[in-house]
């Protein structure tokens, strides 16, 4: 019986073997994942990585870097490096929109509180005469100017220091503050204080501005005409004259010639001793 029962039992196992299936039911993963790719990668630098090490110890010397394991950093990083663009510098983004501001808000000369708009080259009738990059300024750091003026940048930029550093700090408050410049006269194509066969004046080759009277938010003004010798304005007046001194090359007022009784004149014609002021 026994006999009968082990022939029954191994008989059963060849008829399992036989319908068993010829692979494993066992799940595989799915091929081509980040994965599968690294970690052959990965097994066979560690085992070169050891190897190296084992025998640097024997011989006593310092262990070297597989180069399949720096290759296999490399591509690791490169198969987990993002793909995504890389932003702009700051910096040029930032640039290209200043420059876009300036231009939208009229600005000249490079300089948004200079206001006004571009002329380029102004041909002269005589010779001596014009202005190779000329600018038509109608507002400097806030303060308008009465009639639009021709001139060059380095007056405006000069107009700009002296409305700063000499007429807002004169006036302060007075009148409710500055507002404005009553301009006398800017660019014009003549020889100086228009005699005949004098030399090309300032105001030739935009390099001059004269200025007559500042005027105030209450709608008083302080006139170089009727101010001048007089106590508190007049004070203020000479203190903005003095203040010119510097940003410009010539400054001249009614106690300079018979000329300039009426008005400043501003110019930057540089000379040899400095500013020329009087």
């Amino acid at each position: 019986m026994k006999r009968l029962l082990a022939l029954a039992l191994c008989l059963s196992g060849e008829w399992a073997a036989a319908q068993a299936p010829d692979t494993s039911l066992r799940p595989v993963a799915r091929p081509g994942s980040v994965q599968d790719v690294a970690a052959p990668v990965q097994q066979q630098a560690d085992l070169e990585g050891a190897q190296t090490r084992q025998s640097a110890s024997r011989v006593g010397e310092r262990p070297v870097t597989s180069t399949l394991a720096r290759e296999d950093g490399a591509e690791r990083r490169g198969l987990f490096s993002s793909l995504r663009p890389l932003l702009r510098p700051r910096a040029v983004g930032e640039k290209g929109t200043a420059a876009q501001n300036l231009k939208a808000r009229g600005a000249v000369c490079g300089d948004p509180a200079i206001q006004g708009e571009l002329v380029g080259a102004v041909p002269g009738k005589i010779k001596g005469c014009g202005v190779i990059k000329a600018v038509k300024v109608r507002e400097v750091s806030g303060i308008s100017l009465s009639q639009h003026a021709v001139m060059d940048c380095v007056t405006a930029k000069a107009l700009k220091t002296w409305i700063n550093k000499g007429v807002k700090p004169a006036v302060g408050n007075a009148g409710g503050g500055v507002k404005g410049l009553r301009v006398a006269a800017h660019y014009a194509c003549r020889t100086r204080n228009n005699k005949p066969g004098a030399k090309i004046s300032e105001h030739g080759k935009g390099r001059a501005i004269d200025i007559s009277a500042i005027q105030l938010r209450d709608v008083s003004e302080l006139s170089v005409a009727r101010h001048w010798r007089t106590a508190q304005r007049g004070r203020m007046l000479k203190q903005m004259h003095k203040a010119a001194c510097g940003p410009f090359g010539t400054v001249l007022g009614p106690d300079g010639d018979r000329y300039h009784q009426d008005h400043f004149h501003f110019d930057t014609a540089r000379h040899r001793g400095g500013s020329f002021c009087r």
